[in-house]
């Protein structure tokens, strides 16, 4: 079989390289919201039953507690979320959530194993890449085990720890509670996130929290990712120098290196 000569011109490869830079891009400009809740089913006097911490890109940002009734702003990001107008209306949700989790957790407390207080800590997750949602979840610890996992997506349930399958059973019947979650997640954090990314954008250095959210969604996956496509990228490059080409000759297969010839 005769060997064909293939060209590959700098345009192509210019062009190529615009093409995986864009793709990077779009990592880069990946953007994430966490909601981290605490709920106690019993406190003290003077000690709140919910805490809460909100993360931008796994760097916190506002806190909240049920003592107070009030969101704190933490860090520059913090003082310019204040200003706006989402402020009011994120703290009058923070207060609603937390409310509504401590009821799930009374309703499911005789079938929790524990002797004193219940507790529970939930984690609403939602991303946004090229202007979209590209991710939204739930997460229930309970008692300090990890237990459920909703993926408000596509509205499918893990079961983490087996003794809560009985609570996500409950759960699952119930569709208003369902259609709660990928509200929140999908909806309202979503919302959030798509005013908060354009404050983020208009920081001129991202300061990093000392607190991070821990990596429970494969919120880190992104920049995995972009590593991915770079040694894509890398691997695309070293094998426009030489390409691997099998061929018959004299009555067998011969393999080797095919050098492109550059335009």
């Amino acid at each position: 079989v005769p060997r064909m000569p293939l060209t590959c011109s700098p345009v192509r490869l210019l062009s190529l390289l615009l093409l995986l830079l864009t793709a990077l891009e779009i990592m880069v400009d990946a953007h994430s919201l966490c909601f981290n809740f605490s709920i106690k089913s019993w406190s003290r006097p003077g000690q709140p039953w919910c805490e809460a911490q909100v993360f931008m890109n796994k760097n916190l940002f506002l806190q909240y507690d049920s003592d107070s009734n009030m969101v704190k702003p933490l860090g520059l990001l913090g003082k310019k979320v204040n200003a706006t107008s989402t402020w009011g209306e994120l703290t009058q949700t923070l207060g609603e959530v937390g409310r509504d989790l401590r009821m799930l957790l009374l309703d499911i407390k005789p079938q929790i194993k524990t002797s004193g207080p219940s507790t529970l800590q939930v984690e609403m997750f939602c991303q946004r890449e090229a202007e979209r949602c590209t991710g939204a979840s739930w997460q229930f610890t309970i008692n300090g085990e990890k237990s459920l996992l909703l993926d408000a997506m596509n509205m499918t349930w893990t079961v983490i720890n087996h003794e809560a399958r009985k609570i996500k059973e409950t759960w699952k019947k119930d569709r208003g509670l369902e259609k709660y979650f990928r509200k929140l997640s999908v909806g309202d954090c979503d919302h959030w996130l798509r005013e908060f990314s354009e404050q983020w954008e208009a920081m001129p250095e991202p300061t990093v929290s000392p607190v991070n959210v821990s990596d429970v969604h494969g919120s880190s996956s992104s920049l995995l990712d972009t590593w991915i496509i770079l040694g894509a990228f890398i691997l695309f490059v070293l094998m426009g120098i030489f390409l691997i080409y099998i061929r018959w000759q004299k009555g067998e297969w011969q393999a080797g290196l095919w050098p492109l010839k550059m335009s």
